[in-house]
């Protein structure tokens, strides 16, 4: 998988290019210096990208594993273990650019910037206990920061700037893209958690979560044919619009009405790998819930295809 930078998709005859973004941001608010460092930083890996020929983006946000040096000095050790990280995701769903889907998965931890949680950091779940924005302890409880380094206002800003926005231009890009090419297009936001986290939720989490912000971010016809398929399959426990109805990505992009449709899949890490550390992947696990992975996103790709234009 190629490694990018933080431009947005566009095509050219003889490859892929890159062209600065020019849609408003949620960063054009920003003080110019912040803007100005954000433009040099640019060069840096922001995501990891990879351009494909179906109506159909994977999004993977919570990937990411880098935590910049100046950050990481002001961590607890517990923040430095990534427990809270969707651990495998990229090696779980490679197949998905052989199917000819889009990809993009974050390359900063959660715990830099959670990609996934909105620019003003609304709770997405009023009345429940959530991590915000930039988290200050993990699912666990545990503290991010030592004492007294917490990131202030203004570093939550620069933050935005540098490592959240990048990714969320990068995505809107490509759903544009696919859009003109397609007229409909699915975006898929795969991520993952331990199947057990008492902070969120009470038991043992079903294994496969689907969401779709209650119906409004995707045509139910396109739930249907994923969740089919996964029923059709048998052996994994399922919810539609539970505990997870989807995250911010999900909430803001999928407009039907747009040819826009967003679902959410949160997988309990419980199917593919072990999740204590070192959080090792369990191919004999993998191997089992991959096939079922590859014929939901394919009943998705068919499921958009019937709708394009091109």
């Amino acid at each position: 998988m190629r490694t990018v930078t933080s431009h947005p998709i566009s095509r050219r005859r003889n490859g892929w290019c890159w062209r600065a973004p020019s849609p408003p941001t949620a960063a054009s608010c920003l003080p110019r210096c912040i803007l100005e460092e954000a433009r040099l930083q640019t060069d840096s890996a922001n995501y990891h990208a990879d351009a494909g020929t179906l109506p159909l983006l994977v999004s993977m946000p919570h990937v990411g594993t880098a935590i910049p040096g100046d950050i990481a000095a002001a961590m607890t050790p517990a923040a430095l273990l990534k427990a809270d990280t969707d651990w495998h995701l990229r090696e779980l769903y490679g197949f998905a650019r052989e199917l000819g889907a889009s990809t993009l998965a974050a390359h900063w931890s959660r715990y830099v910037i959670d990609l996934n949680r909105p620019a003003d950091n609304a709770n997405l779940y009023p009345g429940q206990d959530t991590t915000g924005l930039c988290p200050l302890d993990t699912f666990a409880r545990e503290p991010l920061y030592q004492p007294g380094r917490a990131p202030d206002d203004a570093e939550v800003r620069r933050r935005l700037a540098l490592y959240w926005q990048p990714y969320h231009e990068a995505l809107q890009a490509e759903l544009d893209r696919l859009l003109r090419l397609h007229g409909r297009v699915v975006l898929w936001e795969a991520h993952s958690i331990a199947s057990v986290v008492p902070r969120f939720f009470e038991g043992k989490l079903p294994d496969l979560n689907f969401g779709s912000a209650d119906g409004a971010s995707c045509a139910p016809a396109l739930m249907e044919a994923v969740t089919g398929a996964a029923r059709a399959d048998g052996r994994y426990t399922i919810a539609v619009n539970g505990r997870f109805k989807g995250g911010h990505i999900t909430r803001i992009h999928g407009r039907p009405a747009a040819g826009i449709h967003a679902l959410q899949l949160e997988m309990c890490q419980s199917t593919y790998m072990n999740e204590t550390a070192p959080f090792a992947w369990r191919p004999d696990l993998a191997g089992q819930v991959q096939p079922l992975l590859r014929r939901m996103l394919g009943a998705a790709a068919v499921w958009a295809g019937e709708g394009s234009t091109a």
